[in-house]
């Protein structure tokens, strides 16, 4: 019930007293399993001892009767009855509780995992998520790497559990610093508020090209302004919706010339068939638009209120870079060279909504084929 509560969006709050227990039970539940819902337990055979059983089995040897007469009771074979008094610190020690806990131990057997008996694996997986690859980025690149070798092969859930279930001790618990969302356990995805939505009295989004959103065509983009510590140093962020290529530009300051111009010489940089469009969301620093346009011939749509999901390809970029510029860095301190480093590293990983290509190759064999 707790998890299934969990999955539901509930808070731990919530899910621990539909199950019935206290919020703390529920804190510890989570911390021992990662978040991860942990397995059903198989039936127990019918041919294994129960616990009724056993409690018998220890009121007979308390009252001093055979092990035969005992057995006859239970319907068991003497040797059945034998083992178990013998596994289980003989007939002066035998303990009904004792030895269910013992058996229910050695019945679990747990298995090691893939990741566990292949070193191999386990290293490319380790080394991939050092360079902070997602492990679903890590378990198709796999595929594609090793084509002929089954045992290279692992689920991007695998490698979440092996990361979060800490009690397997497969993966280094510090890699999960290199996840995106940096987080221990697994969390149930969240329903996002629909409400305070307000016009924006400037070209909305809503008045964007339909071919715009159907992604069928490069050179439409989204931009946005990263903000480091204090809000006094600043990144522009650019990504291209076709191919998810990324543009960054650390400014100065953020007032409306500087951002402005920034994005205008970034644009005049690339050829003319790869910039349609430009959506962005309703912050001050895009005020003198409309001198963007005359300048590039760009058109630029501003997003509603409270409505990040309508540039969500930009959001989830500046989310990615997030976890090499977390928030408080001072941004201003950021080497230029370091920064080229992050954005090349992004544009060359591969992308499950590009079929596992890059977006470096993406957008470049897109912009070849429009300008030939």
């Amino acid at each position: 019930m707790f998890f299934t509560a969990r999955a539901s969006g509930a808070t731990l709050r919530q899910a621990a007293a539909a199950a019935g227990v206290s919020r703390t039970t529920g804190h510890y539940w989570l911390a021992q399993s990662g978040g991860v819902r942990p397995r059903r337990r198989r039936p127990q055979s019918p041919l294994r001892l129960t616990v009724e059983e056993r409690e018998a089995i220890s009121r007979g040897l308390a009252a001093g009767r055979t092990l035969t007469a005992i057995a006859a009771e239970l319907g068991r074979a003497v040797s059945t009855v034998s083992r178990e008094v013998a596994r289980n610190s003989g007939p002066n020690g035998y303990r009904a509780a004792r030895a269910q806990r013992l058996a229910t131990a050695r019945t679990a057997r747990p298995r090691a995992g893939k990741l566990a008996d292949n070193p191999a694996l386990r290293e490319v997986v380790e080394q991939r998520l050092a360079q902070c690859w997602s492990p679903r980025q890590i378990s198709r690149h796999l595929e594609l790497a090793f084509p002929d070798d089954l045992g290279m092969r692992v689920s991007h859930e695998t490698i979440y559990t092996s990361l979060f279930v800490q009690a397997k001790g497969v993966l280094r618990p510090e890699l999960t610093q290199n996840l995106r969302t940096r987080r221990v356990r697994r969390r149930p995805r969240r329903r996002m508020s629909l409400s305070n939505r307000r016009a924006l009295d400037k070209v909305n989004v809503s008045e964007r090209p339909a071919i715009v959103l159907e992604r069928s065509t490069p050179g439409h983009w989204e931009g946005d302004l990263l903000v480091g510590r204090y809000g006094r140093s600043h990144m522009i962020t650019l990504v291209e919706r076709f191919s998810r290529y990324l543009i960054v530009l650390p400014v100065p300051d953020a007032t409306s010339p500087t951002v402005v111009s920034a994005v205008a010489q970034a644009l005049l940089d690339l050829p003319m068939a790869m910039r349609s469009s430009l959506t962005w969301d309703r912050g001050v620093e895009m005020t003198d638009h409309a001198q963007l346009t005359a300048a590039t011939r760009v058109p630029v749509y501003f997003c509603d209120a409270y409505c990040p999901w309508q540039r969500g390809t930009n959001e989830n970029t500046n989310g990615l870079l997030r976890q090499y510029f977390p928030k408080g860095t001072d941004l201003s301190l950021v080497p230029l060279d370091r920064v080229q480093q992050v954005v090349a590293e992004l544009n060359d990983r591969p992308r499950e909504c590009l079929a596992w290509k890059t977006p470096h190759e993406v957008f470049w064999s897109a912009a070849v084929a429009l300008i030939a």
